[in-house]
């Protein structure tokens, strides 16, 4: 935000020493400074709205990882019943 007001000062003070600042260049700076204010609290509202949306696919992730780190242990426990039932057969 500084970065933008600097230049805008560097403008207002150069009209104003230049002795040339109508009421026009005036009326048109403000016009400049307030869509640029206008652009910060939009862009600021899509940056909230950005972060919102990755600590929610943050969240889903780490569900998902969780259900496949279940299922890879169900999936094992299964695997090793079946061993255990195979090797049990063998023995008879």
């Amino acid at each position: 935000m500084s970065v933008v007001k600097l230049p805008l000062v560097a403008v207002a003070a150069t009209l104003a020493l230049g002795a040339c600042a109508s009421q026009g260049d005036v009326d048109e700076l403000r016009k400049d400074v307030n869509q640029v204010k206008s652009d910060i609290a939009r862009l600021q509202s899509e940056v909230t709205a950005a972060k919102t949306e990755s600590a929610r696919a943050a969240q889903q992730a780490a569900a998902a990882a969780q259900e496949a780190r279940n299922a890879a242990a169900a999936a094992n426990a299964a695997a090793e019943r079946a061993d255990r039932m195979f090797q049990k057969g063998l023995r008879k």
